[in-house]
Parts: C-alpha cells; structure tokens; sequence
C-alpha cells in the first residue's frame, strides 16, 4: 500500500566507510572515561563536542578517546551503540572500519576486539534489522611488516563478520608497492580489498593503488578529479569510491559542499557511494551526508536509491545476505513518501 501523504518513507542508505573508533559518540567517551578512571580533560569543548583544529590534532584526539575502549563489552556497546543510531536514519547495511593495531594498544587481543564488536553487531541486527560487517585495516605509517601482521592475525582467527581487508593511515608515507604482499595475502584468503588515497594525496595515489593493490573499491579517492584520465579509468573499470563529504570538508580539503568534486565524479560515470568516515569528530552523520548531498546538488531520491544499491553491490557481504538487501531496497520503491 502507497505510503499516505503525511508519511514519510526514509531512503535506505547503507554505509561502507565509517572508523569504528571514530564513530564514538562524545557521551560515550565520557562514560566510559569515568568507569575507567581515565582523563579526558581538553577532550572536548564547552558544548561536549570533540576538539581539535587540525589534521593532527585530530588524529591525537581520535586516539585519546580510543584509549577509554579497554574491554570487549566497551567495544559491543561502541558497535551496537552506533549502528542503532545509523539504523534510526534509514541505514540498512554498515561496514565498521575497525584497527587491530589501536585494540593492541588498549590491551586487547585481536579476538576479544572482534568478539566484542560482533556482539555488538548481533545485538544492533536484532533490535533494527541493521546488517553489519568488519573491515579491519592496516596502519600505513606502521610501515609493511606491521601491515602484513594485521593480515596474519585475521587470517589466524577468521570470523564470518570480517570480511574485508583495507589500508588507512597516512597517505604521504608508505607506497603502495610497500604493501602489495599483504594484499595479495588478504586477496587470497578470500577478504574483500580497499584502501585509503586520494584524499591527502592527489591522483596519482589513486592509481598507486589500483595498480599495486588491486582493490575494487577506493576509500575516499575524490582527488581523482584533478585527472581526467584516472577519472576515466575508475568509470571504466567499476571502482567503488568510498566518498566522504563532510569529513573532506572538516579537514579543509575542499570549503564548501558545492565545490566538492562528488557530483563531477559521479556525472562522469564513477560509482560513489557517500559515507560519514568519523561522524561525531567531524559533525555529520550518514543521514546528513544523503540529504546535504541531496540538497546541494539537487538529486533525486532515485539517484539517492541509485547510490545505495552501489554500496550494497560492492559490499564485502555474502550473496544470500545482499539479495536480502537489494529486496528490502525493492520494498521501499512501493512505499515512498519523500523522506531522506
């Protein structure tokens, strides 16, 4: 039955690039600062948000609210607590970016940081019917050796919720080549692949990693732009773009969301996907991400719909799971009611 006027049907949207320690709501950290006994003065400003002014002090304060994370149930509650919260926007599939490397420094094997965080997914998927799935990454600038141990370590103690592999860290250091063996690695025990580029470096780390890596999909990647024939490569070859508005714009990558390069990628055939990356960190959230997008560029809800089943078909997710997906996509075509 058609939705009735007053109804509003939200878009399905679906996630495939958000770091699981940098989707931590404030008030989460501040909790479980207290429980654990740990300062988190200068943390925050005056009105409870993150705060930070630059690249690096972002990343000092994305580390610092890590550390409140020391136990398995902290890491279920920090899961669960944010797919509800993409759930309540209309998100129907998420894929967590998690960091074996920041567990380690918390304490935690790799086991029991996946085992917590699994728990949290299952506990999310039965009260809203979010499906989720973990991509644990490498750290660039840890350099090869500790890149390829993350794979050895997923590789050592498979899980059915990790299902994918990516590299994150700082673009400038590292070349992609560096890391070709923990790709090949990750690739051959069945993991989907991505990786960070072309957001603090330009094009040319795009197609660094296309040649080296051989992922499908590109984290980011919307300094491509500034190459028509890398462009053009990534329509041609079907390269996912993980693209994150609103963290580009945080970091000062581009000023204002109508010079954002999402919507010259998009009309030139590439398939983007639009994602929050560190949602409270940066002031957004994925339901913001659709509807600025949405706004700015005047789309549709079809192309809103058209950018969702890019996620769901690129998602490192097993067959039976996506089909569910793409029908509950279908449903939603019956019912619309003009919500974002």
């Amino acid at each position: 039955m058609p939705a009735s006027a007053s109804t509003k049907v939200v878009v399905p949207k679906a996630e495939l690039h958000v770091h699981v320690e940098g989707a931590a709501p404030a008030d989460l950290v501040r909790r479980l600062a207290k429980r654990h006994g740990q300062d988190v003065e200068g943390l925050f400003d005056k009105r409870g948000r993150y705060l930070w002014s630059d690249f690096s002090e972002f990343l000092a304060a994305y580390d610092r609210a890590s550390r409140v994370f020391r136990t398995p149930e902290d890491y279920a509650l920090l899961s669960g607590t944010y797919l509800r919260m993409l759930a309540a926007e209309g998100a129907i599939y998420a894929e967590l970016t998690i960091s074996p490397d920041h567990a380690a420094g918390a304490g935690l094997s790799y086991r029991d940081y996946v085992a917590g965080l699994a728990a949290g997914i299952e506990q999310a998927r039965a009260d809203t019917g979010i499906e989720a799935r973990m991509i644990a990454i490498g750290v660039r600038h840890f350099g090869a050796r500790a890149v390829e141990q993350v794979v050895a370590q997923i590789i050592a103690a498979p899980h059915p919720l990790v299902t994918g592999f990516g590299l994150a860290g700082d673009e400038r250091e590292g070349h992609p080549a560096n890391f070709a063996r923990a790709f090949r690695m990750a690739g051959e025990a069945g993991l989907g692949l991505t990786a960070h580029a072309g957001e603090v470096c330009g094009p040319e780390s795009v197609t660094a990693a296309l040649d080296f890596l051989r992922v499908r999909r590109i984290g980011h990647g919307v300094r491509a732009v500034e190459d028509r024939a890398v462009v053009e490569r990534i329509a041609e070859e079907g390269i996912v773009l993980e693209v994150c508005p609103g963290s580009n714009l945080a970091l000062g990558l581009y000023s204002n969301l109508r010079f954002h390069p999402v919507n010259l990628l998009r009309r030139a055939g590439c398939r983007i996907t639009l994602n929050s990356d560190d949602p409270p960190f940066f002031g957004t959230t994925l339901g913001h991400e659709y509807r600025s997008c949405a706004e700015t560029f005047g789309w549709p809800e079809d192309e809103l719909l058209a950018i969702t089943r890019n996620a769901i078909a690129a998602a490192f997710c097993d067959e039976d799971t996506r089909r569910r997906l793409v029908l509950r996509l279908s449903d939603h075509v019956g019912l619309r009611g003009g919500g974002i």
